[in-house]
């Protein structure tokens, strides 16, 4: 009894799970985890079952465009309307449109009857919901937690997203897919976003503000005041430029051709697929594990931009790679590096930019960080039908990471680490202000 009371005490004491504390937070962490274990499986019954009906990268290819354009044209009106509206019904709303489409698409496919075009219809709801969930799930984490444990949040986030997408689920959705066939994996991940949806909806509401018009002009005014915060700030805008270019070279190589390589090169099936997302998982939790561990480094944009440099450079030995064991040690590498990144932005997201836009701002970052996805995934088949796969891939794992540093040495881009050395977190805030760093 002792022994597991002393157990409790050493578990809550640990820096990581402080923001489960809050009621709302850990609704919004439970229901969030269910999904992302279903996007596991979702991550490998999707690029298995379009190499299924056609084995081409160019199928793969076509399915990534249509997921992404709906993302790329809905996502500042999604940010609009998280600063505007309740933003757990937003996020209730996108839960279910995609777990209908996610559904529908399990069924056609354990039916017998899905085709390429069957997919394509249904990933663009998905892609639709996606636009109007992301910006309102990251602006609603500082409506629930003070602002000192939003490291620790998004630390904690940064474990369990990777330790559900990258490894619990694609291990055990590839193991499903190998035996029985992606359809079931599909509707796995329908009646995770339904689990997620539900506990969203048991957050207690937060005031809005009020809304006095909500015309087109209106809507595209308050558009353009997320730009201006944006334009204003040089950490912001550079950041956003570097990652939409890099991400435009590499995303459609490795979302495209990493499945199609370990089938048609190593000559593997799903299970290994799901291998090598589950160890990059393990990558993304060791990272995430040292943040919320040792705290954010005080460089934070230097460590930032050189983490997703040298990530994206590791992402050419996919190209090069002969086995197994080679693939599994890229994906471990490469999702380590991008978790410290992606901590360290969200974590300047939500210290750095007014409550009331973020919602905007973080529309902003989708849009521009991934407004040229679907182009990546559009030129990804051809390139690799006149180069091969092998030599896409190493081009994009170059020319991404030069693209990706370039900009860490225009004036302005470190600013926040600057002004944060020697004050507190709370004071950073105020310290960029009076340096002409945040303009409101």
């Amino acid at each position: 009894m002792l022994s597991s009371q002393g157990a409790i005490a050493r578990l809550r004491s640990v820096r990581l799970l402080e923001p489960l504390r809050q009621r709302d937070f850990a609704l919004l962490t439970g229901g969030s985890t269910v999904s992302l274990l279903g996007d596991g499986f979702f991550t490998v019954a999707l690029a298995w079952q379009v190499y299924q009906i056609s084995n081409i990268p160019t199928a793969l290819s076509v399915v990534g465009v249509a997921w992404t354009i709906p993302v790329v044209v809905l996502i500042l009106f999604g940010g609009v309307f998280s600063d505007r509206y309740d933003r757990r019904l937003l996020m209730v709303g996108a839960d279910v449109l995609r777990a209908a489409a996610i559904g529908l698409l399990g069924i056609l496919s354990v039916s017998g009857v899905l085709q390429l075009w069957h997919v394509v219809a249904l990933i663009a709801f998905v892609g639709a919901g996606d636009a109007f969930f992301n910006p309102a799930s990251t602006a609603i984490v500082p409506d629930l937690l003070p602002e000192k444990q939003l490291a620790n949040a998004n630390a904690l986030q940064g474990l369990l997203r990777p330790m559900m997408i990258r490894l619990i689920g694609p291990a055990l959705g590839g193991l499903t897919v190998a035996a029985i066939g992606p359809g079931s994996a599909f509707l796995v991940d329908a009646g995770s976003f339904l689990v997620s949806g539900a506990a969203v909806l048991a957050i207690a509401p937060r005031p809005r503000r009020e809304v006095i018009a909500h015309g087109v002009r209106q809507t595209f005014a308050e558009i353009g005041e997320g730009l201006a915060f944006v334009t204003a700030n040089p950490w912001c805008w550079a950041t956003l430029l570097s990652a939409m270019f890099s991400l435009l070279v590499f995303i459609g190589p490795v979302q495209v051709l990493l499945p199609y390589l370990v089938k048609n090169r190593l000559h593997l099936g799903p299970e290994s697929l799901g291998a090598i997302f589950a160890v990059s998982g393990v990558g993304s939790i060791a990272a995430a594990l040292a943040i919320g561990h040792l705290g954010l480094p005080r460089l934070r944009i230097t460590v930032m931009y050189l983490g997703w440099s040298l990530g994206v450079l590791l992402l050419a030995g996919y190209g090069l790679m002969g086995a197994l064991w080679q693939a599994l040690a890229i994906g471990f590498a490469t999702a380590a590096l991008f978790q410290v990144g992606q901590i360290i932005w969200t974590t300047l997201l939500q210290q750095l930019v007014p409550r009331e836009l973020l919602g905007r701002v973080v529309s902003l970052d989708w849009l521009v960080s991934t407004g040229l996805v679907p182009v990546s995934f559009a030129l990804t088949g051809p390139v690799a039908g006149a180069l091969g796969p092998g030599p896409t891939m190493v081009a994009a794992g170059l020319i991404g990471a030069i693209l990706m540093g370039g900009l860490l040495v225009l004036p302005g881009v470190r600013a926040p680490e600057r002004a944060a050395r020697g004050t507190r977190p709370d004071d950073l805030q105020r310290s960029l202000e009076s340096h002409g760093g945040l303009d409101r």
